[in-house]
């Protein structure tokens, strides 16, 4: 259930939380932040924290499993990460956990605030392979509440083929096919890891220019960390993809497997757009996607 269809989840309603459930932040300002996100809306509270409620039941687990592992991770890490300082109780008044995090200053990466994109790209490998190096006992491993991130693609099989039958010739299905069932067969052999879950560009802060920090780990557990490398096509290309791949130091199934990754999230958009039209977000997944062919037959 969408919980935005029976509850509005504004400013309003954050406020009465506030008050209801952590009186001594009652006096500060309540604003919805620039980029919120889709699992889970976001407000700054006061100038110094966040306050994040998940939109969703599917993701109301997100933030009890975030408050609990994040302050044990972020000291063993190279850049900042997203810190809960509360966590709520499900209420009348929202029925699910909710927490409250340090706000961490910067912008969400685009091509265009980001100084030296490869530069970027070896900054942000650098600190998933920091992250994959963490003891994972204990860790929350893959299912519903991350989506099934550091899982197999098997799960997303038939989403797959769905998107693939809605597109038709708008797509070289045949390339399509191939590249998605080398992916599905390059299985994740090594112990589990550490993974983020959603690495994607609103997700990864710039500051002067520079990866500043990491934020929103709602999908993060051990696992397989291919589902880290979609941001190779989607934000990276040419030299800076190159330079990910190598400070990553990913082998040929686990780059398989990030294209498998990368390639499901753009079929399963791109058919909702279908047929094909002109929006931004269409030409956009088109490109990912060629883009991940050329890179599958470079490959091989």
């Amino acid at each position: 259930m969408d919980i935005s269809k029976e509850i509005s989840i504004d400013v309003n309603l954050v406020r009465r939380l506030i008050a209801e459930q952590f009186p001594e932040w009652v006096g500060f300002s309540v604003r919805p932040v620039k980029f919120s996100g889709w699992d889970n809306r976001t407000f700054h509270l006061g100038d110094d924290m966040t306050v994040r409620l998940p939109s969703a039941a599917r993701y109301s687990q997100q933030a009890e499993s975030e408050y609990l592992w994040l302050p044990k991770l972020a000291p063993l890490l190279p850049l900042p990460i997203s810190t809960p300082l509360a966590l709520s109780v499900p209420s009348e008044t929202f029925p699910w956990h909710w927490s409250v995090c340090k706000w961490i200053e910067g912008e969400s990466a685009t091509v265009e605030n980001i100084a030296d994109l490869r530069q970027f790209a070896t900054a942000l490998a650098q600190f998933l392979v920091a992250f994959q190096k963490i003891d994972t006992t204990g860790g929350p491993v893959a299912g519903p509440r991350n989506l099934y991130r550091g899982g197999s693609l098997t799960v997303y099989d038939g989403e797959v083929r769905k998107a693939v039958a809605v597109l038709g010739s708008e797509i070289d299905v045949e390339a399509v096919i191939a590249v998605w069932e080398v992916a599905l067969a390059a299985k994740w052999r090594n112990p589990p890891v550490w993974f983020h879950g959603d690495v994607s560009a609103g997700n990864l802060l710039v500051k002067d220019g520079r990866l500043s920090a990491v934020i929103d780990f709602g999908c993060f557990g051990v696992g397989d960390p291919a589902c880290d490398l979609s941001i190779a096509w989607t934000l990276f290309e040419g030299e800076s993809r190159e330079a990910f791949r190598i400070a990553l130091c990913a082998d040929e199934a686990t780059w398989a497997r990030g294209r498998g990754w990368t390639l499901w999230k753009a079929l399963i958009k791109l058919a909702k757009h279908s047929p094909v039209n002109l929006f931004e977000e269409a030409r956009s997944l088109k490109q990912i996607i060629d883009d991940i062919l050329a890179d599958h037959k470079l490959r091989g």
